[in-house]
C-alpha cells in the first residue's frame, strides 16, 4: 500500500476528530461559559462552572493535540475520559441514537480517536517529527482504560444527578 495515501488518511481523520473537539470546547467559551456551567450543574455535575471550564479546556488541548499527533494515547486518553463523561452526564438517558440527543456521536468519536492510538498518527504528525513511539494495543489499552477511568473517578467524586449537592 502506498505510505503517502495512509499518512494522508490518518491525517484527515486526526484532524477532522480533533478539530471537531477543539471546536467544541471554543464554541463554549463564546457561546457563554457561565451559561454552560449553569447548564452542568442542572445535569448534576458540581461545580458547574469549574466542569464547564475543565470541559471546554479539555476539549481545545486535547482536540488540537489528536490534529497535530501529538503525544497520541495520552492526548486520547483525555479525549476518550470527555466523550465518556458526556455520553454518561448528558446523552445517556436519551438512549443512542443523536438524532435523539442519545450517545451515538460521542460512542463514535471515542471509538474513532482510540482507534488512531492503535494505529498511530502517521508520518506526518508531531509524534514522528518528536521520534515518539506509542501506538500498538498496549497503547490502545492505556487510552481506552485510563480516558474511561479518568471519567469514572470524575463521575464518582463529583456527579449528583439528583442534588444531592
Amino acid at each position: 500500500m502506498d505510505q503517502n495515501a495512509i499518512d494522508l488518511g490518518l491525517l484527515l481523520v486526526r484532524l477532522t476528530l480533533g478539530i471537531t473537539l477543539a471546536l467544541h470546547g471554543i464554541a463554549k467559551y463564546r457561546g457563554g461559559i457561565d451559561g454552560v456551567g449553569r447548564w452542568f450543574k442542572s445535569e448534576g455535575l458540581s461545580p458547574g462552572l469549574l466542569h464547564a471550564h475543565l470541559a471546554a479546556a479539555s476539549e481545545i488541548i486535547f482536540g488540537f493535540a489528536i490534529a497535530a499527533g501529538l503525544l497520541m494515547p495520552l492526548s486520547g486518553m483525555g479525549y476518550v475520559g470527555v466523550m465518556v463523561t458526556a455520553g454518561w452526564v448528558g446523552h445517556r438517558k436519551n438512549g443512542f441514537f443523536v438524532i435523539k440527543d442519545g450517545w451515538e456521536y460521542v460512542f463514535v468519536l471515542a471509538a474513532a480517536v482510540s482507534s488512531l492510538v492503535l494505529l498511530g498518527p502517521g508520518s506526518w504528525s508531531l509524534d514522528n517529527a518528536l521520534g515518539v513511539q506509542m501506538s500498538g494495543i498496549g497503547w490502545f489499552a492505556v487510552t481506552l482504560l485510563g480516558g474511561v477511568g479518568s471519567a469514572i473517578a470524575l463521575l464518582l467524586t463529583f456527579y449528583r444527578p439528583d442534588g444531592d449537592q
